[in-house]
């Protein structure tokens, strides 16, 4: 391993342990999956843990995967002063969520990175009862994962994954395969992270998100998450 690989593992597996404090998951195929960031948002709307800041007031409500987070499509959102996918040279981003059939039509539910450069983006177009994902990556380069023909009926809680893995990008719904891309991409190096909005204030999600989970590796469909 060159000293450049060997630094980018080390800042992994360190923030992977800083974040240990604020992971869990009540999820019935929970496996020991390496190097796995787990945010149950119910959670950590009742106890923010430290690195946290909530804006509005993001409701807990009970459903039929537990209880989870409901974001209004107005001012509701977290915020987290670090970005989780610093130093990851391939990660898989996982949501369980439900967006709500009354929401915007552009909509940005998960943000990483930086408001203007370097920035994972993943986001929903809203038709009123269907949505399709928009996943979008700027690294060396600037690419878009989105089909407005693969569509989805709003109300309903999906399994929402986008994989960045060895040259190239994929995006699941529910375990199934819709988009792939190949892609330059370097490690992220700074950054932070938001969730029910755009970094900067903009484009706001309404619906609810039960947990995120972040991998430092390519995970297949049937390590997925269930609901």
């Amino acid at each position: 391993m060159n000293s450049k690989s060997y630094r980018y593992h080390l800042t992994a597996l360190l923030l992977m342990i800083s974040f240990l404090g604020c992971s869990g998951s009540n999820h019935k195929n929970d496996k020991n999956i390496d190097a796995a960031l787990t945010w149950k948002l119910s959670d950590i709307r009742k106890k923010m843990p430290d690195g946290f800041v909530m804006l509005g007031d993001p409701q807990l409500v009970s459903s039929s995967v537990g209880n989870a987070v409901h974001f209004n499509g107005r001012n509701d959102a977290f915020l987290y002063n670090r970005n989780p996918l610093n130093g990851l040279q391939q990660f898989t981003i996982e949501v369980i969520m439900k967006p709500d059939s009354a929401g915007p039509f552009a909509q940005r539910f998960f943000h990483l990175g930086t408001s203007r450069g370097h920035r994972v983006l993943m986001e929903i177009r809203n038709t009123g009862t269907q949505w399709y994902l928009d996943a979008f990556l700027n690294s060396v380069t600037n690419l878009t994962l989105a089909d407005s023909s693969k569509t989805h009926p709003t109300g309903k809680w999906y399994d929402v994954a986008f994989v960045v893995d060895n040259g190239k990008m994929d995006t699941y719904v529910n375990g199934k395969h819709e988009l792939s891309r190949r892609v330059k991409f370097e490690p992220f190096t700074g950054g932070k992270a938001s969730l029910g909005v755009r970094m900067n204030r903009e484009y706001w999600y309404k619906g609810d998100i039960d947990e995120v989970r972040i991998t430092s590796r390519k995970l297949s469909p049937s390590e997925f998450l269930k609901y």
